[in-house]
């Protein structure tokens, strides 16, 4: 096999070692998931925010091949509709990702269909971010490379003829380091999928879309590992953000005689914060769902939502996005239900009415004269030196 002279570092041994801060890290992520995982969400919710990070997922894995479809654009093609002639191709792109995403998570989250990684695995899905691609896609969707590649005029990935043997090997070597079949803690399954991308990175078994591959892979290993569906697209966004260091990362692995140690490091960092940013969007919605109740609960205990000036003053204290502060003529435009109800009434009215809220201590008024839900009631047991910070 020519690439064990020409690839050493292709090695299919353990060459990476975990330090403090490392374990500290999966220590973080592992509480992160759970709190993610145990936090009520309702379904709409929930549908919502899986949409959105399926969008910035399909963004995040073909922008870093060069698609320059936008987060709009992605959104359009996520609801079925068509892009403008001159971007068919990156539609197609971008479809292949969204489609095998959602027929993965499915796979795992709603059949609990889980399988060891195998050669056929693979090709299936480079199958699916592939098909009905064309003469655009240099490679035949789900068939191994059958010519040399050099990728960027930087790195000559290993020659054809060793393609079968090396995603052989590979597998069998994940069988047995990774051990899924015989039990699998989280913190080995965290890193069988970030070195698992690695080396489909590093052999590079097709003519074209092994990023995609390698990325689809991590996602499911991911998924498999536990992580919820709505958090698993994290490391593809990480490494579209960092795209640089991504590939700067990449190379120092092959460099180095194959350590991944650092790739390792960088790639949990980027887990860890994008698990926080997800943590952090579930407990928006649970201080959202809390206000809205404890608003409700305060007009209809009080007196009932009846008059004019009370169900004003419901839907402006609503109608205050939690994480923002409005001066006072914002509040009139805060939605449309406001404009509404404050149409042909004075600044006075809108004076009084939030004047009643802060009385009420709904509202508080800040110290730049600006105006906000007063949420932090229901947030005041708090450590003040914790307040407004990550909590993991």
């Amino acid at each position: 096999m020519k690439y064990k002279e020409t690839h050493r570092f292709i090695s299919f041994e353990k060459r990476w070692t975990l330090s403090d801060d490392a374990w500290f890290k999966l220590g973080q992520s592992k509480s992160l998931i759970k709190a993610i995982s145990s936090t009520p969400l309702m379904p709409k919710y929930r549908k919502k925010i899986y949409a959105i990070n399926l969008i910035k997922g399909a963004l995040a894995t073909t922008a870093i091949e060069g698609n320059t479809l936008s987060e709009d654009e992605i959104r359009l093609v996520q609801e079925g509709k068509s892009l403008p002639i001159s971007k068919h191709y990156m539609e197609l792109e971008v479809k292949n990702v969204l489609d095998a995403l959602n027929l993965l998570r499915d796979r795992i989250v709603e059949l609990n269909r889980t399988q060891l990684i195998d050669s056929d695995l693979i090709k299936e899905f480079h199958h699916l971010i592939g098909k009905d691609l064309g003469v655009n896609f240099q490679a035949i969707p789900g068939q191994f490379r059958k010519s040399n590649v050099t990728v960027g005029n930087v790195y000559k990935a290993p020659e054809s003829n060793d393609i079968d043997y090396l995603i052989k090997q590979f597998c069998d070597w994940s069988r047995n380091e990774f051990h899924y079949e015989k039990g699998q803690n989280f913190s080995t399954a965290i890193i069988q999928a970030i070195v698992s991308h690695v080396y489909i990175a590093w052999i590079h078994p097709f003519g074209d879309g092994n990023g995609r591959t390698a990325r689809l892979l991590e996602f499911y290993l991911l998924l498999r590992a536990g992580v919820p569906d709505i958090a698993s697209h994290i490391l593809s966004n990480f490494y579209n953000s960092t795209r640089n260091e991504y590939y700067r990362q990449l190379a120092e692995t092959s460099l180095n005689g194959g350590n991944l140690t650092n790739f390792i490091n960088y790639a949990l960092q980027g887990f860890k914060d994008g698990l926080q940013e997800v943590f952090n969007i579930v407990n928006q919605n649970q201080l959202d769902l809390a206000w809205k109740n404890y608003v409700n609960e305060f007009f209809h205990s009080d007196k009932g939502i009846t008059g004019p000036a009370t169900r004003r003053q419901h839907s402006l204290v609503l109608s205050m996005n939690l994480d923002r502060e409005f001066a006072f003529e914002e509040l009139f435009e805060a939605n449309e239900l406001i404009r509404i109800q404050y149409t042909g009434r004075s600044k006075r009215t809108l004076s009084r009415d939030v004047e009643f809220l802060i009385e009420s201590n709904l509202v508080v008024k800040t110290k730049n004269d600006k105006f906000k839900a007063n949420s932090e009631l229901l947030t005041g047991s708090l450590p003040g030196s914790l307040k407004g910070k990550d909590l993991v």
